[in-house]
């Protein structure tokens, strides 16, 4: 249940800092908010997947403390990243 290659770069192209951006707060929020959304609509089809379920909830808890560190050290972005990848805080 992996992201492709080409996933990753479509999803990440428009908040990469720099070509091999694959660190910065704004590339993993990105990149887990697509995992989130692909795991969440394979339990929707799958009910009892309990394993993937834990895995999406360390997911969204990752992604939360991500979104915390991000708008501690830079609120104006953060806020442009909540409405470009479509979160609501």
């Amino acid at each position: 249940m992996a992201l492709t290659g080409k996933q990753k770069e479509k999803v990440t192209k428009e908040v990469k800092r720099h070509d091999k951006d694959t660190g910065s707060p704004e590339y993993q929020i990105a990149l887990f908010t697509e995992q989130i959304k692909k795991l969440t609509s394979h339990l929707k089809k799958n009910p009892k997947d309990f394993h993937s379920r834990r895995g999406l909830l360390k997911m969204v808890s990752k992604r939360r403390r991500l979104l915390d560190y991000f708008k501690k050290t830079n609120e104006k972005e953060y806020k442009a990243l909540i409405k470009k990848l479509g979160l609501k805080n």
